[in-house]
């Protein structure tokens, strides 16, 4: 998977996101064995034409079901809004881009607590802070819930605190 390559055309195309999931856990903490890019957008039309045209460069494929996959860029522009959750594949990785994510109020909202991060190779994303990580982990059943990663996030957030006494 090319994170720097699918990150560098969301940046170019001013495609508001938050980098969510596996490999922001991955770049804000610790190794994680992931297999896909989790993006979740501000849902506006001309935020949703962006990311359109970054799958599009991408060379994004994705369907409504398996017969009608292929390329997102032979799609009629205004196809990202059918749906709140979308698994493309491209040459470059899988994508998930999602539209809302459970357990946090807006994206906005998620925005202004966001953090500022590089990738090794040094592009930059703003992904979701240890809270929102947190809090997306214990809105899932408990059997779909990534319990390392909430011992982490807990442990990170509790130096946090400690280092920061109120």
């Amino acid at each position: 998977m090319d994170i720097d390559h699918i990150l560098t055309v969301f940046n170019r195309r001013e495609v508001r996101t938050l980098l969510i999931g596996g490999v922001h856990f991955l770049l804000r903490h610790k190794p994680v064995l992931t297999f896909d890019i989790d993006l979740w957008i501000e849902d506006d039309a001309g935020n949703r034409l962006r990311c359109e045209e970054a799958l599009a460069e991408l060379d994004a494929e994705w369907g409504p079901a398996e017969e009608t996959w292929g390329p997102v860029a032979a799609l009629p522009t205004g196809w990202l809004g059918r749906q709140t959750i979308y698994c493309l594949s491209s040459p470059h990785g899988a994508i998930d881009v999602f539209l809302s994510v459970a357990g946090l109020p807006s994206w906005q909202q998620s925005f202004t607590t966001s953090v500022s991060g590089q990738t090794a190779a040094g592009t930059v994303y703003r992904g979701l802070s240890d809270a929102d990580m947190l809090a997306c982990q214990l809105s899932l059943d408990p059997e779909d819930r990534k319990n390392d990663r909430i011992r982490d996030l807990k442990k990170a957030l509790s130096a946090r605190e400690s280092s920061h006494p109120t």
